[in-house]
């Protein structure tokens, strides 16, 4: 058995997909349909998109601010409705019913809408701290999600752990101060 470890934090912040919910499935069919549709390579797009805001990654294939919006709005739609074979990530649902609420958030990169939906399709709790795409300037890997979500908890990042499975999450959880745990599962 591994050995144990404790960690004092005024709060935790809590990526959502990879950390809490598996979605691979859905994000992976959604950019595969993105990149057969304009051209671009997948891999590449996957390698991008991890951890990152919709229209941030449809921007650096599609540089043409309008059709990027609109192929980012029509990207996010389309994932509203893709709720079949998401999973909660185990051990999720234990970890978020171990935490208080006043002392938890999720900071994401998905949109508000697709965030409840997708928690409420695994059957876990969203805490009543939740930063989404819409509610930051500047996604990941930017740390303003995570700063952002340490104020609304009352704490500072500094006081926080940080729980995320992708590199520009961690990058941006590592530049609000915050103490990072990289989530990976089997």
């Amino acid at each position: 058995m591994p050995p144990a470890y404790e960690l004092a934090v005024a709060a935790v912040l809590l990526d959502m997909d990879g950390t809490l919910v598996d979605s691979t499935a859905v994000v992976e069919a959604v950019w595969g349909d993105f990149a057969a549709t304009h051209g671009v390579d997948l891999e590449a797009v996957l390698r991008c998109s991890h951890g990152r805001r919709t229209i941030d990654t449809v921007t650096a294939f599609l540089p043409d601010p309008h059709q990027a919006r609109d192929v980012a709005a029509d990207i996010e739609a389309d994932e509203l409705v893709r709720l079949e074979g998401i999973i909660a990530i185990p051990g999720a649902r234990d970890l978020l019913a171990s935490l208080p609420d006043a002392h938890v958030a999720v900071v994401t990169s998905a949109e508000r809408e697709l965030a409840v939906r997708r928690l409420t399709a695994v059957g876990l709790s969203c805490p009543t701290v939740l930063v989404a795409a819409e509610d930051v300037e500047a996604g990941k890997p930017s740390p303003d999600g995570f700063l952002r979500a340490a104020a609304a908890l009352g704490v500072s990042a500094e006081d926080c752990a940080a729980f995320g499975d992708a590199e520009a999450g961690l990058h941006a959880a590592r530049a609000a101060g915050a103490f990072t745990v990289v989530v990976g599962w089997l």
